[in-house]
């Protein structure tokens, strides 16, 4: 969950966000960032986004879905007050990210909830782990941070 104040996290897996009069979703991961970290119930599946925030971060990984992901999928969180979404492309080996907007959404190439964290370099690492060993893209992962 969290090892600092200043980067606490919590990761959701497979959990189904729900909100009167919208479609409900099940991104394959989602993050609470922050002090939004702890306001999820350990344990909850389900999320009432009529009661919590919706998620900071929110990522699709695509293989066959990739048209979906990158026009209904990215409507429907943007819709949802979502800040920011991943599309991870694995035939490309691709990372598109996108700001949710007033009223739509903009590609960037940094991200937003994680300032510093550049498309580029998690693009590269998607590329290592196809190659090399997760624990040394863990190494490279960190030495790009450091450096």
């Amino acid at each position: 969950m969290c090892n600092t104040e200043k980067h606490c996290c919590e990761r959701l897996d497979n959990c189904t966000y729900r909100k009167a009069g919208k479609q409900e979703c099940q991104p394959d991961v989602s993050y609470y960032l922050r002090e939004n970290a702890r306001i999820i119930p350990s344990g909850t599946t389900i999320i009432d986004l009529d009661q919590y925030p919706p998620p900071d971060l929110v990522i699709e990984i695509a293989k066959t879905s990739i048209i979906d992901d990158r026009t209904a999928k990215r409507e429907l969180y943007e819709s949802l007050g979502v800040a920011e979404y991943w599309v991870l492309d694995v035939e490309r080996v691709q990372i598109l990210a996108y700001e949710m907007i007033e009223r739509g959404s903009r590609r960037i190439n940094e991200s937003k909830v994680l300032p510093g964290l550049r498309m580029e370099i998690l693009e590269q690492a998607l590329q290592q782990s196809r190659e090399t060993d997760q624990s040394q893209v863990g190494q490279w992962l960190m030495q790009q941070f450091q450096g």
